[in-house]
């Protein structure tokens, strides 16, 4: 048996898993019976390595078994156990618009049906729109025809005189499908022949009713396969739901990025003896935009899209979530360029469609909101507002503090407030790389915007600003723009922010926990010692997950046997699946949902099964708590069935019950040896001193009163005055006095006549997150207000 939680294993091997992040590769080695093995590698470093992933799979075994590995040379995988990652290789693509355009295969007419999309304007307030350029270059029309007889009737009720005469067949999902047209396989061929001709190697095909009748792209697909096309994606077996316009988007972002994935792939998998293809050898799993794993072989592009952040979701969701006390906690994910924030509340959380860099997606993703706001966010003052993001300094130049001629931004707010402590970073800044943090420069640089925006202050009449009220207000604004995609996540769908815990990692997030979390009312931030590799980590925690789904459209009532049915077949057909990729049927646990909406209504609610099998019920109280009413004697119809089935496989990480881990650990104030160091740090209150402590010298048990700082080799944890710091086996708790550290309301009043900028634009923040959530409210009831109903 494997190793687990320290137990001996007769033949122990190595779990390996890696997160490559767009700036830097994580890399986490799990050795039985030695302590963790952490590598954290530049991403793109062709100087030193070929490929991040590879090379810090070789500096974890020379580490682990003491045997020198040279570079360029295979590594043998006889003592890895697994190997999981996370790759942001086609999110880059996709942002960056970098990979091969494909060609899209659509229904003659409709070759402009991506271009003219469904008028969705994502940012309502720009008046600059720009177009998101596509992902295909050429398109092919293709004759064929087929509509849904009538979306009423049944096609088993039709007798076979009625059928011969319309050329009905019955859909996947139970409709009557009329043929109108029946696919001209010849003019076809030629078509895709002439586009093979002119280089084009990847497909996107995309029918109309395809998702209930896939068999025109079917044939299509035999057609292309024979002519040579290396990349068919149908939209009818990638996403099969109604809706061509978004059903196309994913077909052509599969076809667009599965070719560089794959690429990618097999270049990683020829760093290995025998390329990874051995099925006794080490086994090579991918992380899902879903949140599962899924064998290299299965990878595809559009599953790959947050391959990087599900991790991080995984991660936090396995260690910071007391399955006892069920508490929801939020994931707040800061780094450098961006946060991403997701929450967790006993299951994962899934969104059906999604827009990436201009692209909708439709499959099934971790609902994860991304704010262009972190360490490196460029700070300016424009039209009277302080302004973080939505650019970043990146990591060249980088914040001016960085020494590279770089733009104001975060992080030199946080080293000039001394929240960051430029003698404890190690000396890598400069041109030659061998210099400290600059506060002088940071500061030099304040004091140059401080001149413009006095002057504005005082042209009002309003009072002037210090170099550290100014850093401080661009901080608040930052804070209040990270917590814009938590609201919406949590109140827009009903959920009070102030029941959750919130769950901190990231490079930079413990710098803005606490502030974070006092703008949203939550008392407690739950830091777990992998917090900085929380996604490599993650990668480590997760399971081989196969999800799927079929089209249905009957009525909720009265369908409930064939629904059950259904449910079993597409059961059956995930637990092959997962057991052709290697696991166990005992290991095996399934989830089922239906796809369900009011008649008349354009939104749907995946709603798990609930333990009574009340589904209307259930479907009616999610309704209620996202919109506050119901609508009592209306049917409801099911969109669509789905089964997630996972392999679960056995946890590195023991359980988490917090509250028996606070009362066995007996929380005392630190001794005073312990304190590292004192420094100055400001707050609204002004200048403070604070003890510095290092995380290592820390043990289980040891209180800290705010003001403090807490340092390890990879982050710092500010803790603020009205919070105090507990430190458990695993975890940093960080508990919020919210009533010591709210002001009383005539202090935050605004002054009508004289507004301060900070206060401007972190009320306008406000009113934007008001603004959107009335906005989602009022687009998900447009087809019910339409209809008169």
């Amino acid at each position: 048996m494997p190793f687990i939680n320290g137990t001996a294993s007769p033949s122990p091997k190595i779990r390996i898993a890696i997160d490559r992040g767009g700036t830097f590769t994580d890399c986490l080695g799990i050795v039985p019976g030695k302590p963790d093995i952490l590598v954290k590698l530049l991403s793109n470093d062709p100087t030193n390595y070929p490929d991040a992933p590879t090379e810090g799979i070789r500096r974890i075994l020379e580490a682990a078994t003491g045997k020198s590995i040279p570079r360029g040379q295979q590594i043998d995988t006889n003592d890895i156990e697994s190997i999981k990652m996370g790759t942001t290789v086609a999110t880059n693509a996709l942002l960056e618009r970098s990979s091969t355009p494909c060609a899209l295969v659509v229904t003659r007419g409709f070759k402009d049906l991506l271009n003219i999309g469904d008028q969705t304007r994502p940012k309502l307030f720009d008046l600059n729109i720009r177009r998101p350029e596509t992902l295909f270059k050429d398109v092919l029309e293709i004759d064929e025809r087929v509509t849904l007889h009538d979306s009423t009737e049944d096609a088993t009720s039709l007798s076979d005189p009625e059928r011969r005469s319309f050329d009905l067949r019955k859909g996947v999902g139970g409709e009557a499908i009329r043929i109108l047209q029946p696919l001209d396989s010849d003019g076809a061929r030629k078509g895709l022949q002439e586009l093979y001709d002119k280089g084009v190697r990847a497909l996107a095909v995309t029918l109309l009713h395809s998702y209930t009748f896939p068999d025109h792209e079917l044939q299509l697909s035999e057609i292309a396969s024979e002519i040579g096309f290396t990349q068919i994606s149908l939209s009818s077996q990638i996403f099969p739901m109604i809706k061509a316009i978004s059903r196309g988007y994913s077909a052509t972002a599969d076809a667009y990025l599965t070719p560089l994935t794959k690429a990618y792939i097999d270049g990683f998998r020829r760093g290995f003896v025998g390329n990874l293809e051995d099925s006794n050898g080490a086994r090579c799993e991918f992380m899902q935009s879903d949140g599962g794993l899924v064998g290299w072989q299965s990878f595809s592009g559009l599953k790959a899209i947050l391959s990087g952040p599900a991790g991080g979701v995984v991660g936090f969701s396995r260690t910071c979530y007391d399955t006892e006390r069920k508490k929801p906690v939020i994931g707040f994910d800061m780094g450098g360029t961006s946060t991403d924030v997701s929450r967790f509340a006993g299951t994962l959380e899934h969104t059906f469609e999604s827009i990436t860099a201009g692209v909708t997606i439709q499959s099934p993703q971790l609902e994860v909101d991304t704010v262009a706001a972190g360490g490196g966010s460029i700070l300016s003052y424009k039209n009277g507002l302080l302004l973080a993001g939505p650019e970043s300094a990146s990591a060249h130049p980088g914040p001016v503090a960085y020494r590279k001629g770089g733009p104001l931004t975060v992080t030199d707010a946080n080293l000039v407030l001394g929240r960051l402590q430029a003698a404890y970073f190690p000396k890598i800044f400069g041109p030659e790389e061998n210099e400290a943090l600059d506060y002088d420069g940071a500061r030099a640089a304040f004091e140059k915007l401080l001149v413009q925006v006095n002057a504005d202050l005082a042209a009002t009449g309003a009072k002037t600003k210090t170099v550290e009220e100014l850093a401080l207000g661009f901080l608040q604004v930052a804070n209040e723009t990270m917590c814009r995609p938590i609201r919406s996540l949590t109140e827009a769908k009903g959920y009070r922010t102030s029941d959750h815990e919130l769950a901190v990692f990231g490079g930079a997030g413990g710098q803005h926990a606490c502030a974070i979390a006092s703008n949203l009312g939550i008392d407690r931030i739950l830091i777990h010692k992998y917090s900085s590799i929380l996604s490599a980590y993650g990668m480590a925690l997760a399971d081989l997950v196969h999800d799927i789904q079929q089209p249905c459209s009957v009525e909720l009532d009265g369908s409930l046997e064939e629904l059950d049915f259904r449910l079993r077949e597409l059961e059956s057909t995930a637990a092959e699946k997962l057991v052709s990729d290697g696991a166990t049927r005992d290991s095996l646990v399934f989830e089922h949902f239906l796809n369900l909406r009011y008649v008349g209504s354009d939104t749907t609610f995946m709603i798990p099964r609930p333990e009574n099998g009340a589904w209307a019920e259930a479907f009616t109280a999610e309704h209620k708590r996202q919109f506050s009413f119901i609508m009592a004697g209306r049917g409801i119809i099911v969109e669509n069935v789905r089964v997630r089935a996972t392999a679960q496989s056995p946890s590195v990480e023991p359980s988490f019950n917090l509250e028996k881990q606070l009362s066995s650990s007996s929380p005392t104030p630190v001794k005073a040896d312990k304190v590292s160091d004192t420094v100055k740090m400001f707050f609204e209150g002004g200048w403070t001193e604070a003890p510095l402590y290092f995380l290592t010298s820390l043990a289980k048990g040891d209180m800290i009163q705010g003001p403090a700082i807490i340092l390890d080799n990879t982050q710092t944890i500010v803790v603020n005055p009205t919070t105090k710091a507990i430190i458990l086996e695993r975890h940093v708790v960080l508990e919020l006095d919210l009533k010591a550290s709210s002001k009383p309301q005539e202090e935050v009043a605004l002054d009508k006549k004289k507004v301060d900028p900070v206060q401007l634009t972190v009320m306008a923040h406000r009113f934007m997150s008001i603004a959107e959530q009335m906005g989602h409210a009022l687009l998900c009831l447009i087809p019910i207000l339409y209809s008169g109903s």
